[in-house]
């Protein structure tokens, strides 16, 4: 009898603890697009190749988050670059994947740029081959796209803009710039409780060349996995 009852107890552990393993793999997961898991699985999520002085770049970025998340508080991120059609979009969006990612509340993600042109093409290109679902809402020269990153959350509306547009955050947000041409065209960012510069090289130097693909998507790549770097230094 003491035997069966030992067994029974095993296999109701087991199952106890199948269940668990299974809940914290779903939690770990969430909700986001399949196509984008597969995408930062293999290597998004592996920092040793970032830098040591990039490192205390995106650890500044990550200090400032988590002081306002201990406190409660939303925190807004606006990326700037000059154009706000490659590097600024793509960082605000990855910033807000990290964040989910990683369970991080509140954290609000934004673009602009110190002109308004268009979200470039080849820039959405290489976000639809990470896994993005994106769709175009309006036939402006400069138009809308709805993108979608994870099952049940609403879609983001992306389109170019100056960081001063009224769809983004007027007060109590951190610049985070892009591109150093906007870094030194904004030494102050009016509004901004915070400004840092992490800037990312332009992948518009390959266009309409044989190497135009290959640049997107590795620019695309590298600030995928800086924003799950800076994500992933969370504070206890």
């Amino acid at each position: 009898m003491t035997f069966f009852y030992v067994i029974i107890n095993n296999v109701v552990y087991l199952r106890h603890n199948m269940k668990r393993i299974k809940s914290e793999a779903t939690f770990s997961k969430g909700d986001i697009l399949e196509s984008l898991n597969q995408y930062i699985a293999p290597n998004v999520l592996v920092y040793s190749h970032i830098s040591e002085s990039r490192k205390e770049l995106l650890d500044e970025i990550t200090e400032y988050i988590f002081e306002k998340v201990r406190e409660n508080r939303p925190v807004n991120l606006t990326f700037i670059c000059t154009h706000n059609s490659r590097r600024s979009l793509m960082s605000q969006l990855w910033a807000q994947v990290a964040a989910y990612h990683y369970k991080i509340p509140q954290i609000n993600c934004f673009s602009g740029g110190t002109e308004a042109t268009a979200f470039n093409p080849r820039a959405i290109q290489a976000l639809k081959r990470a896994g993005f679902d994106i769709e175009r809402v309006s036939d402006d020269p400069n138009p809308a796209y709805q993108i979608i990153y994870a099952e049940g959350t609403d879609p983001v509306k992306a389109f170019s803009k100056k960081f001063t547009d009224l769809s983004n955050p007027q007060g109590s947000f951190a610049a985070v710039m892009t591109c150093s041409d906007a870094d030194k065209a904004c030494p102050i960012v009016p509004g901004a409780e915070m400004r840092f510069s992490i800037p990312f090289e332009d992948p518009k130097v390959a266009d309409n060349t044989p190497e135009e693909e290959a640049r997107y998507d590795e620019r695309c790549f590298q600030i995928a996995n800086e924003m799950f770097y800076l994500f992933s230094n969370k504070k206890e």
